[in-house]
């Protein structure tokens, strides 16, 4: 199941026990919102969500805060990486799945999102954790005494971030739902559940400070620190576009090769069962807006290009004036001073479809 993110991205509502409230921070809100509310009432008006999911939704809102948060974080992840491809990983409004019917599909798409929505769970509440935001943990406490790497003997301290607390809590809550279903779209969303939390972990660096003289780095002290959240989007989309087809065996507990000769997935692999549309045209029953409108580059080959992002149907091109501020110079004290440049560029849109051609897909 993909949890109803747009529920837990709370949009400032107004609410009579709210009263007026000037421009305050999304967490700042969310913290007002709930406490006035009550976790109970916000927890039970999400839809989509299974007992154990509400249970713990109820009893950790401060935590659902955070994985409002990192939902922002991971969709924002999602659009960048597909920004140039005819699916962009746009969302919906009042869709409680964000994304709509295409996460019906088991395509690569939907494991894709699978992926970066548990990861970006994961993501969120280890940096929570560490920034001192949830009541329920804090800095690792696994990361004690010493150790050693390559450079040497180092002692731990500093605060760690808390990944084993971040994949324990994603675990229970996105998982909820596919353990309870049991079915062979179940298992593909669990692996690919699992593929996303594991991402965050493979990319964890080691920090360190040095003492001694002169910084002479005799001894040192490390933590263990999370990386950008690009490093985590990077990495699945390279998982994506090497996913494996696959089918579920016959007793439903594991994956094997879709059709002879397919290698088979490994733990890291991201598994789809179904193709994907083509996302040429707005087709309802697909999940797909069609590309009638992107903008496109007229002499990139790559998937951006007019080409293939247009489907061969052509493109408008329009002559627009941006304006943007230049030979910016500083200005003793203290200030920086830009010219307004303006620049006339041709931006080439992609043609709509033939209407018989687009009445044939809805």
């Amino acid at each position: 199941m993909l949890i109803p993110w747009d529920l837990l991205v709370v949009d400032q509502p107004s609410h009579p026990s709210l009263g007026q409230m000037g421009p305050i921070s999304p967490a700042e809100f969310q913290k007002r919102y709930i406490g006035a509310l009550g976790a109970r009432v916000i927890c039970d008006n999400i839809p989509g969500l299974v007992s154990r999911q509400r249970q713990l939704c109820q009893r950790y809102p401060d935590i659902m805060r955070s994985v409002g948060e990192g939902a922002r974080e991971w969709i924002r992840e999602c659009q960048h990486q597909f920004r140039h491809h005819r699916w962009n990983c746009t969302t919906l409004d009042r869709d409680h799945t964000v994304f709509g019917r295409v996460m019906l599909r088991s395509s690569r798409e939907a494991a894709f999102v699978y992926a970066i929505s548990s990861a970006g769970v994961v993501h969120a509440i280890t940096r929570a954790c560490s920034q001192g935001e949830l009541s329920v943990c804090s800095c690792d406490p696994y990361t004690r005494g010493r150790h050693h790497d390559q450079r040497g003997d180092f002692d731990w301290g500093g605060c760690s971030d808390n990944i084993h607390y971040g994949v324990r809590f994603a675990k229970a809550f996105v998982d909820a739902k596919e353990k309870r279903l049991k079915d062979a779209r179940a298992l593909m969303n669990l692996h690919n559940n699992r593929c996303g939390r594991t991402a965050v972990r493979r990319f964890l660096k080691l920090e360190c400070k040095c003492h001694g003289v002169s910084g002479s780095c005799t001894l040192r002290t490390c933590w263990r620190a999370l990386s950008d959240f690009r490093r985590t989007g990077d990495y699945l989309r390279r998982r994506y576009d090497g996913a494996v087809q696959v089918t579920a065996t016959q007793d439903g507990a594991n994956f094997t090769a879709a059709r002879q000769g397919y290698r088979r997935a490994t733990r890291t692999d991201l598994v789809y069962f179904d193709n994907s549309p083509d996302y040429c045209v707005l087709d309802k029953a697909a999940g797909s807006l069609g590309t009638a409108g992107r903008v496109c580059s007229k002499t990139s080959k790559g998937t951006d290009g007019c080409e293939i992002m247009c489907c061969g149907r052509g493109y408008d091109t329009t002559r627009v004036t941006r304006v943007t501020q230049c030979e910016c110079k500083f200005h003793w004290c203290c200030a920086v001073r830009c010219k307004e440049c303006r620049n006339t560029v041709d931006v080439h849109t992609c043609k709509a479809p033939k209407k018989a051609e687009w009445l044939d897909q809805t």
